[in-house]
C-alpha cells in the first residue's frame, strides 16, 4: 500500500513520463530502483543509523538532494518546450542520462533511508536470526514492487502523452509544470 501512495518518486516519474513518455518514465524508474538499492544495502549494513543519528550528515544529504531536483527544473524552465517542431531535440536525451537522475534522485533523498531504518525493522523476527538476510529480503521485495507501480505509472502517462503532444500550447505548459514539480520537490525536501 506504501508504493502506491503518490511521493516523491511517483511525482517524478510522472513528470519525467509527462516530458519524454514511456521510455524516459520506464528508465527514471529504473533509476529510482538503482538508487533506492543504495538504501536497502546501507539500511542492511547499518549505514542508516549513521545518517540518522548524524544530523550534520542528514542535512547535507537532504540539501545535496534537493539542490539535485531544483536544477533539474530550473533546467526545465530554461529548455524550449518538446513540440512536434522540435522532437528531435528530446532524441538527444540519453536513458543511461534518465537512468542517472532517478538513481541520483532516489539515492540522495534521505526519508528514503529513515524510511528502510524506522519501518522495514519492524517486520524483522529476531527469534529466526539472519536480521542483515531479512532487512535485506523486505528491501528489495519493497524497491521490485515499488518500481512495478512506478513502470506502469510511467506507461499510463507515457502513452496519453503521445496525444498531449499534439498540443503545442498544452505541451509548453506541461513542460512548465515539471519544471515546478521538479522545483517543489527539491522544496519539499528541503522543508
Amino acid at each position: 500500500m506504501l508504493n502506491l501512495t503518490p511521493g516523491n518518486d511517483m511525482l517524478y516519474v510522472i513528470s519525467r513520463s509527462i516530458s519524454q513518455g514511456f521510455r524516459g518514465g520506464l528508465f527514471s524508474s529504473l533509476g529510482i530502483f538503482i538508487g533506492c538499492l543504495v538504501h536497502v544495502f546501507a539500511a542492511v549494513f547499518g549505514i542508516s543509523l549513521i545518517i540518522a543519528n548524524s544530523p550534520i550528515l542528514f542535512q547535507a544529504i537532504k540539501f545535496a538532494g534537493a539542490a539535485y531536483l531544483i536544477y533539474l527544473g530550473i533546467n526545465a524552465f530554461r529548455t524550449k518546450p518538446n513540440t512536434p517542431e522540435t522532437q528531435n531535440d528530446l532524441q538527444k536525451v540519453k536513458p543511461w542520462q534518465l537512468l542517472k537522475q532517478g538513481a541520483i534522485t532516489n539515492a540522495l533523498n534521505p526519508k528514503v533511508a529513515i524510511f528502510f531504518l524506522s519501518f522495514l525493522p519492524q517486520f524483522i523476527d529476531t527469534n529466526v536470526g539472519h536480521t542483515a538476510t531479512q532487512l535485506f529480503t523486505l528491501g528489495m521485495w519493497f524497491d521490485v514492487q515499488g518500481t512495478l507501480i512506478l513502470i506502469l505509472i510511467a506507461f499510463l502517462i507515457g502513452r496519453t502523452s503521445n496525444f498531449i503532444k499534439q498540443n503545442p500550447k498544452f505541451w509548453t505548459v506541461q513542460e512548465k509544470i515539471t519544471a515546478v514539480i521538479l522545483i517543489g520537490l527539491g522544496i519539499k525536501l528541503l522543508v
